[in-house]
């Protein structure tokens, strides 16, 4: 099991077993802190109760040596930080310690004296744990393809959660592809005792209470001290991220988030930090240029490369074993290549992620509200004919209308076919309250369960309210799902698979959660106006960058998987979806992806996304035999 985890660790592997008890430990490592044999994992605690195994980086393990120091004489191995989170294990007590670390992180840890196994992981998810029982077995691992080496492990695919992923593009926890395997969620402890118990899950940090409190104790003082405290909030944040015995770099899109991340890094670095960016030769799709100056600014040790379009496509056949499990976010092509670039000159990497989610950054957030404001008021019945005269309203007629419209939206960031975006907003015109407008929006395949043969649809924290925070705004309570949902399971997957596939750590300073927290406590004034989001944020890039080397629309990481499919990948596309194929295989209902498929090659609606989503569930079945 571990050796299949070697590119996740590829610089030292372990383990440790104690044959009375049935419990083993396999272990790949990627030092980063502590590069001698005192980091060796599995480690067991001073006093020999505890055995962990770890993935990740405790930011804060300094100060909790200095508090553990005070406390009681501790003679260390080494200056690991997995030593430290260990004895604070030892001292504290799980739930404790785990309160007390400021990191990203997935263990599991044996109470040899209690005969206790707990797995943990990160307040945000930033690193993978899944779980669940084989064969008379309990199971546990950072990605699917080593739970998949234990000889009683029996990989039944989990229709319910097909379905999710042709909705979402990706497979929410604690749901995976296979039934009774699933994904620890995020801010989770999980405690297993003998006798053949069921695991008993425990939340240590409430991303709900975060919100409502910061709602509830709205920073008080002026724009200018909030833009000078959430600068001193991410220049530490930043700081911490930056502690590595390998070296370090960023990704740099010259984006607001990435930038300022690089130019926080900067700032307190005595030497150029190493930064990198990828660049397409499609102008829609190329942010290398804008990366080039920012970098050039801020006097960065600078390097990118130019992908052709020959060249990111050869990324699809590795795409199945990098994730495991159907993924069909197709920005996880551009973020391989970048990390793949990166990792040839550094072992760690800073990232910009998360900015969307705390500062209001989604484009998607001012439509919706603008959307429901315009039609909320209208009657559903009304409003459901609205979208069926927009459906059968034909393409050209669109388009002519749109002539007008679409200067005005590219202004905007706005890019494709006006017809497109109508059809989009006839899809989600018949929602019945914004909630359920906002999970429409950014669904793919509406009807999911209808798709996929035999499914149910299991839902997710978009159709549960009664665990949403009491929020007084509808771009709220987007930010608050997409913090849930979207970050963990699209986003942070996509740079944990992208990145480790080429044994790179990725750390992400926006997701420090005393950041996070701060974030909430600011009013939505100070992110979204009327004209622009992240404002706040670009308030402080300002003070290292000037304004007009960041002042555009955004930009996606994205590759044009739409153009693609009718050009070069049209025949593996073809192949893919064919009808008997998917009848035979007995997941897919034929008759709607044909549909889609047909529409796309003929240029009546842009399917790039819903065809994604399906190819690669496609392509993952067939790599599985």
């Amino acid at each position: 099991m571990a050796d299949k985890l070697r590119h996740r660790g590829p610089d030292d592997a372990g383990g440790w077993g104690d044959a009375d008890c049935g419990v083993g430990f396999g272990f790949r490592r990627l030092s980063i802190l502590d590069l001698t044999e005192a980091g060796h994992q599995p480690m067991v605690s001073h006093d020999g109760r505890f055995v962990i195994i770890f993935n990740g980086e405790i930011y804060n393990h300094h100060a909790i040596r200095g508090r553990l120091e005070s406390a009681r004489k501790i003679a260390w191995r080494g200056h690991s930080d997995t030593e430290t989170m260990l004895e604070a294990i030892a001292t504290w007590g799980i739930e404790e310690a785990l309160r007390s670390f400021n990191g990203m992180f997935a263990f599991a840890l044996w109470d040899c004296r209690e005969r206790v196994l707990s797995l943990a992981r990160d307040r945000f998810g930033e690193k993978p744990l899944y779980y669940g029982r084989a064969v008379g077995v309990f199971l546990f691992a950072s990605e699917l393809k080593a739970m998949a080496a234990h000889p009683e492990f029996r990989g039944e695919i989990d229709r319910d959660a097909v379905a999710l992923f042709l909705r979402h593009s990706c497979i929410p926890a604690p749901h995976s592809i296979y039934k009774g395997i699933y994904k620890l969620p995020p801010a989770t402890l999980l405690t297993l005792r003998g006798g053949g118990a069921e695991p008993e899950l425990s939340v240590y940090w409430s991303l709900p209470e975060v919100v409502e409190r910061g709602q509830k104790s709205l920073f008080k003082g002026s724009v200018e001290e909030a833009v000078e405290a959430l600068d001193g909030v991410l220049r530490n944040a930043v700081k911490l991220r930056m502690e590595s015995d390998v070296p370090l770099g960023a990704f740099l899109s010259g984006g607001i988030d990435s930038s300022t991340i690089v130019a926080l890094m900067q700032a307190q670095s005595g030497q150029p930090v190493k930064t990198f960016s990828i660049g397409f030769h499609e102008d829609h799709y190329n942010e290398a240029e804008h990366a080039k100056r920012v970098a050039s600014h801020l006097g960065t040790e600078h390097e990118e490369l130019y992908v052709s379009s020959e060249a990111a496509m050869a990324v699809i056949p590795q795409l199945h074993s990098l994730y495991d499990e159907p993924f069909a976010d197709s920005s996880q092509i551009p973020t391989h290549l970048l990390a793949s670039l990166a990792r040839r000159r550094v072992t760690v990497a800073l990232s910009g992620d998360g900015g969307d989610e705390l500062f209001g950054g989604y484009p998607r957030y001012r439509a919706c509200d603008g959307l429901w404001r315009k039609t909320g008021w209208i009657p559903s019945a009304i409003r459901r004919g609205m979208a069926g005269c927009i459906r059968v309203t034909p393409s050209w007629a669109m388009e002519w209308g749109g002539r007008c419209v679409m200067p005005l939206l590219r202004r905007y960031g706005a890019t494709g076919r006006f017809s497109d975006k109508l059809l989009r907003v006839a899809d989600v015109l018949s929602a019945e309250n914004p909630g359920a407008m906002y999970r429409q929006l950014i669904s793919h395949w509406d009807d999911s369960p209808g798709i996929v043969l035999g499914a149910g649809d299991p839902g997710t924290i978009h159709t549960r309210q009664d665990r949403w925070p009491a929020l007084p705004m509808d771009i709220h309570r987007m930010m608050f799902l997409d913090t849930s949902f979207y970050l963990p399971d699209d986003i942070l997957v996509k740079v944990d698979r992208a990145s480790m596939g080429v044994s790179l750590e990725t750390r992400v300073p926006l997701l420090d959660h005393h950041a996070v927290e701060f974030a909430w406590t600011l009013p939505l004034s100070l992110k979204v106006t009327a004209l622009e989001s992240k404002w706040i944020l670009k308030q402080v890039l300002d003070r290292y960058v000037p304004s007009e080397m960041t002042a555009r629309p955004k930009m996606g990481f994205g590759v044009p998987i739409g153009a693609w499919l009718v050009g070069p990948l049209k025949d593996w596309a073809e192949a893919l979806l064919d009808e008997g194929r998917i009848r035979r295989e007995g997941f897919l209902d034929a008759r709607p992806i044909r549909k889609a498929w047909r529409e796309h090659l003929d240029g009546r609606r842009n399917w790039q996304y819903h065809l994604w989503d399906v190819l690669m569930f496609q392509a993952w079945l067939e790599a599985e035999g």
